[in-house]
Formats: structure tokens, C-alpha cells, sequence
């Protein structure tokens, strides 16, 4: 991760689709927080949850569908959404997405 420190690099050539799978690579990681890239093929997703921080997703392509507390919010690439803490959520890929998340631990 620290070799990434000071690196120019297109976030979408980052982390690479693979077929009916979600794909993630830690690219920053702090007590303060972490930043992931996620690769999601069409169909898949991560089953509702909470978690104790704040998160906010940005897409990088493609469109999801993230369920904040029973609201479905659909995103395309260049939207954003932050994700409360403790509020339960859930995301589906409507087709392939990647998507970046930052999730603030303090």
C-alpha cells in the first residue's frame, strides 16, 4: 500500500472485473480510516449490514444499486453517496461497477 504514496494512477485499471465475483484491494489503510476499490460483476453484491463508521462510495463505471435503510439509491459512474454509520446497507451491481470507498474511522 505505501508503495501507492505519491503514485499518479487511474483508479479503474486499479482493480479488474472477474466473472461472478466481487473483487477488493485496500489501497490506503489508517487508524483514521481506509480506502478500498471494489470491482463488482453485474448480479452480484454485498448483503446488508452496518458498519460503525461513516462511508462514502464514489463510482468509478458502471451502475449500482445501494440500499441505505430500506431506500434504494441507484448511482452511475461519477455520483456519490455516504453511507451513515450503524444504518443498515446493502449494494447490487445493476451491471458491472467499480466503485471506491473511504470509510472515516474517527
Amino acid at each position: 500500500m505505501d508503495e501507492l504514496l505519491g503514485l499518479k494512477r487511474d483508479l479503474g485499471e486499479m482493480v479488474e472485473y472477474q466473472e461472478n465475483s466481487v473483487v477488493s484491494r485496500e489501497i490506503l489503510k489508517r487508524e483514521t480510516g481506509t480506502v478500498t476499490l471494489f470491482a463488482f460483476d453485474a448480479g452480484q453484491g454485498l448483503s446488508e449490514h452496518t458498519a460503525p463508521f461513516h462511508a462514502l462510495v464514489y463510482i468509478i463505471e458502471g451502475e449500482a444499486e445501494i440500499k441505505i435503510e430500506k431506500e434504494i439509491h441507484k448511482l452511475e459512474k461519477g455520483q456519490m453517496i455516504i453511507m451513515p454509520a450503524d444504518k443498515p446497507h446493502a449494494l447490487k451491481a445493476v451491471q458491472r461497477f467499480k466503485m471506491l470507498l473511504v470509510m472515516i474511522r474517527s
